[in-house]
């Protein structure tokens, strides 16, 4: 069974020093560096997801409530959209874009620029006979969570690698997890919660 790994959004904005920092991430992006240069022969392909976004509407918000707004972040031709330094992304062979005009938290939701087409990513990953998917990433309890569930969704054998995460508080890493467990998806780890 060929096997992807989903690299959910290690962006600046993501890390600390970015405008909605995950306490950890910047540790989170060289682990999983790391992670890629040891494992990298194991996986059929590794794809990467950016949040990308130009005009994501009420998604940002001058007062955001953090579940449903949050403050700009990842807007396209800033720096914190670029990928975080400690990330290697030598190794990435397609870079998924989401949210340019509404939020999107799952991978899935976005596309790849492959010569002349955008390419979603489930048909990207059984265009390359993927049956299984590892997911790492950013955050842990947001869009690491909305990707592997929609990985499950999408008929893919799902792991999340939680060592290779970094989520934003216990109780809503906490709720992700159990929301990922009962849907099916393979939980291996822990994750990076600060406070934890």
């Amino acid at each position: 069974m060929s096997t992807a790994l989903i690299v959910v959004d290690v962006q600046n904005d993501f890390c600390e020093g970015g405008s909605l920092p995950v306490a950890g991430g910047a540790g989170v992006a060289a682990a999983i560096s790391a992670y890629v240069a040891a494992h990298r022969d194991e996986y059929a392909a590794v794809v990467a997801t950016k949040d990308y976004h130009v005009d994501p509407g009420a998604h940002f918000a001058a007062e955001p409530d953090f579940v449903d707004s949050w403050p700009a972040h990842c807007v396209v031709g800033t720096a914190g959209s670029d990928p975080h330094p400690a990330f290697d992304t030598s190794g990435v062979d397609a870079w998924f874009t989401k949210g340019e005009t509404a939020a999107a938290y799952s991978g899935f939701e976005g596309a790849a620029d492959l010569g002349d087409d955008r390419v979603g990513l489930a048909e990207y990953l059984r265009g390359h006979g993927v049956a299984a998917v590892d997911v790492v990433g950013i955050a842990t309890d947001h869009c690491v969570r909305a990707t592997a569930l929609d990985a499950v969704a999408n008929g893919f054998a799902t792991r999340v690698l939680l060592d290779l995460t970094a989520g934003v508080a216990p109780a809503t890493t906490d709720a992700a997890l159990a929301q990922l467990s009962d849907a099916g998806a393979e939980l291996v780890g822990e994750p990076v919660v600060a406070g934890r």
